[in-house]
């Protein structure tokens, strides 16, 4: 596979057609079209799909063009660590469920980064994205969350891909609502009482061959006829401050999160449901010195407040 014809497809994606990426790349529109074909036939796969309107990306070829931007931007980083002679950066990436506890690990991680240049990237996001992350985007580290008795399920998938996991965090869910929700008061909350709250979910749940739907009403052990799905977690915090009449279930929650935003923090005796919060990364990689900086800050924070 050459790597200049994987240049060439950055850029005709980019552009969205051949005459564009001819101007862009000073290259003659016949040779660029050539390169592409010669490409797609080295690969045994159909990169753009042609049609009047300009060039459109296959299934296949925007599965391809995630690796060739990580390939290529690999390759510039290497030239420019070699030829402008610069010790190397520091790099550290990481996609973990939306768990406050790992927030506060990697807010204290924050700190282990030393004068030079660094690049870190923290992505809050499903089990999905977070093994794809790895797989897919040169992400080094991931930290999946599933239930228990998805064990079998996560493990298989986690095997085929090659990749390795170790646990971090076992917990039940506890509930967080506002201080000002009529719950908030009593010793003891059961499912029932929740009912004619509002539930605030997570709202891209995941298993491994599962259908989401399936997955959706697993996670939902409480019969609420009013839910709000969100992907985000600092939105999440928002609604449960905003609107008193709102809940949800959660890992257990710093301290300092919970003051700040006007909630309280309930267990239930309904719920007995285990969940697993997962490292993986792959089978071949060695943790650097960020990354276990980070598993580090990560038990500190898990003991503190799971």
């Amino acid at each position: 596979m050459n790597v200049v014809h994987m240049k060439y497809a950055v850029e005709v994606a980019k552009a969205g057609s051949i005459n564009k990426a001819s101007e862009i790349l000073l290259v003659a529109q016949p040779n660029l079209s050539r390169s592409i074909k010669e490409l797609e036939a080295d690969l045994g796969i159909t990169i753009f799909s042609r049609t009047s309107k300009g060039m459109t990306l296959t299934p296949k070829g925007e599965e391809f063009m995630g690796y060739a931007k990580n390939i290529l931007r690999q390759l510039d980083e290497v030239e420019m660590m070699y030829k402008s002679e610069l010790p190397a950066k520091q790099t550290f990436s990481v996609s973990v469920p939306r768990a406050s506890y790992i927030a506060d690990a990697f807010a204290k991680f924050s700190n282990c980064i030393d004068k030079s240049s660094a690049d870190i990237y923290y992505q809050e996001t499903n089990s999905n994205r977070a093994i794809k992350n790895i797989l897919e985007h040169n992400y080094h580290l991931g930290i999946i969350r599933y239930a228990s008795h998805f064990d079998n399920y996560f493990k298989t998938l986690l095997d085929e891909k090659g990749l390795q996991y170790e646990l971090v965090a076992e917990f039940k869910y506890v509930l967080v609502m506002n201080a000002k929700n009529p719950l908030a008061q009593k010793e003891e909350i059961h499912y029932k009482d929740l009912e004619p709250y509002i539930q605030i979910s997570h709202a891209d749940p995941y298993v491994p061959s599962l259908p989401a739907a399936t997955v959706l009403k697993e996670e939902h052990t409480v019969n609420c006829s009013r839910n709000i799905y969100v992907f985000e977690r600092g939105g999440q915090f928002h609604l449960l401050t905003q609107n008193p009449d709102t809940f949800m279930w959660v890992s257990p929650l710093p301290d300092d999160i919970i003051s700040s935003f006007g909630l309280v923090q309930k267990s239930c005796p309904d719920n007995q449901k285990l969940y697993r919060d997962m490292l993986i990364c792959r089978k071949d990689y060695h943790l650097s010195k960020l990354d276990n900086e980070f598993v580090t800050e990560l038990c500190n924070s898990k003991r503190k407040y799971l």
